[in-house]
């Protein structure tokens, strides 16, 4: 079967290039090929009851499928090149703040509106920050929500599949340059395309490195974020919350001068686990309706750690981490701030005395034994600086979950229309290294459909 354009990923990035490409030109034969299900069956099986924790599902319905790993977070579009990727390298400050904002009207039109945008811009919590040697980054955030993301993107994927063909469930197992563009193998097909769009998110990094090297694209070692998530009462940071809502706020350890940061901040959110090629990480979501919302805020304490020659293999770094928490703890381990600063691993019943009640059912254990001492340094440092803005974060009752790891890809080779070297196959997206946001992913894929309509 033949293609004008076939898009590998149904996440952000591919979901709006294939947008782009039907506004622009209807007429092309366009196909989406997802490893994941459909946005209607993806549903993760944990309900707290009779299934506790992951049962390594062939598929991770949090991680892959229609929205990507992005579906089922709290729907946050950071607007700002100062976080989130490093796409205004390629494209301009200026292009990619606007296709940001594009992004973001396309998100209101197709059932975002009503949903707030938050900005740090101008705000008093800048200076009060800064006065306790933090740093808040500038942002505009609009805030969907788990809820009414899953409407956007149910809505887009509504419009789409009449125009666009969807093959989901269908893994592409490797692309072939042809003199006519390219072959897309899949376990039973193979398909045909003038033009290509690769955009398979961060699950899809160990795939993608695979592809660069079968093409010989050249790629160079990106970083691995390697760190906690934080839980505590939402009247801890109300003060910020009700404000900005998300507050990326980085800290230097005055330790090791290692940038310890915040990310992905959940008000009254509930923290959640992630399958990524089998290995249990944490994460968070909250949402927009009150009904749904809880009486904890969650949030990422991260610290980025890159390498140099001659080791390459930050992901694998990140994931021998991820696997002795697995190991250690049967998945997620959560032990209190307390337990952990007096060096001893919360239990049961340390827990049950605890004043918060947790939302994700993890095993009490020790932080310690996972976390490398330079990266848990860093992040008790950072507890007590935000407890200087935020007084309470660092009480005793305060809970850590281990581990979060953020894994990116290896950065690809790409010119400034995130065109590989190959004409006509371009890399987009978290999967690409470049992006690491829903924002960010999302524009480059506008990106690469204006340039193919072009």
């Amino acid at each position: 079967m033949k293609y004008d354009v076939i898009i590998i990923g149904a996440g952000p990035g591919g979901i709006f290039a294939a947008y782009e490409l039907m506004q622009r030109k209807p007429g092309l034969k366009v196909a989406v090929f997802e490893a994941g299900h459909a946005l209607n069956r993806r549903h993760c099986p944990i309900d707290g009851e009779k299934i506790k924790t992951c049962i390594g599902c062939k598929s991770c319905s949090i991680m892959s499928g229609f929205g990507g790993a992005g579906a089922f977070s709290d729907g946050k579009y950071n607007i700002t090149n100062d976080f989130g990727g490093t796409l205004y390298e390629y494209i301009g400050r200026k292009q990619a703040l606007d296709l940001m904002r594009y992004v973001d009207e396309i998100n209101l039109k197709y059932g975002g509106e009503g949903t707030k945008l938050y900005s740090t811009a101008g705000t008093r919590f800048k200076r009060l920050c800064i006065q306790n040697d933090l740093h808040l980054l500038d942002a505009s955030v609009r805030h969907l929500g788990t809820d009414i993301n899953y409407v956007v993107l149910e809505n887009l994927y509504n419009d789409l599949k009449d125009k666009v063909e969807f093959f989901f469930d269908t893994p592409a197992q490797s692309i072939e340059a042809t003199e006519e563009g390219y072959l897309i193998r899949c376990a039973d097909e193979v398909f045909a395309c003038e033009k290509c769009i690769v955009s398979v998110g961060r699950s899809g990094s160990k795939w993608m490195e695979q592809v660069c090297k079968e093409l010989g694209i050249p790629t160079k070692s990106n970083r691995v974020d390697i760190g906690v998530r934080v839980e505590l009462p939402a009247v801890v940071f109300s003060h910020l919350t009700d404000e900005l809502y998300e507050s990326k706020i980085v800290y230097r350890t005055k330790q090791y001068g290692d940038n310890v940061r915040t990310f992905c901040m959940n008000p009254k959110g509930a923290v959640v686990t992630e399958n990524t090629n089998g290995i249990i990480t944490v994460n968070g979501h909250s949402y927009e309706d009150p009904a749904k919302q809880t009486e904890n805020t969650n949030f990422a304490l991260l610290v980025a750690k890159h390498f140099s020659e001659p080791f390459k293999d930050s992901n694998g770094y990140g994931e021998s981490i991820a696997r002795l928490s697995n190991m250690l703890g049967g998945g997620v381990i959560v032990q209190r701030f307390g337990d952990l600063i007096r060096g001893r691993r919360s239990t049961p019943s340390r827990m049950n005395d605890a004043f918060i009640t947790p939302t994700l059912n993890a095993t009490p254990g020790d932080l310690s034994l996972v976390l490398p001492k330079r990266i848990l340094d860093g992040i008790i440092e950072m507890i007590y600086a935000l407890d200087k803005v935020a007084p309470g974060t660092a009480n005793d009752d305060t809970l850590l979950y281990g581990v979060e790891v953020k894994f990116y890809n290896m950065e690809v080779e790409v010119n400034e229309k995130l065109e590989s070297r190959y004409k006509g196959l371009y890399i987009i997206g978290d999967g690409s290294g470049i992006t690491h946001s829903l924002s960010h992913a999302s524009a480059s894929g506008v990106h690469v459909a204006r340039d193919i309509v072009k």
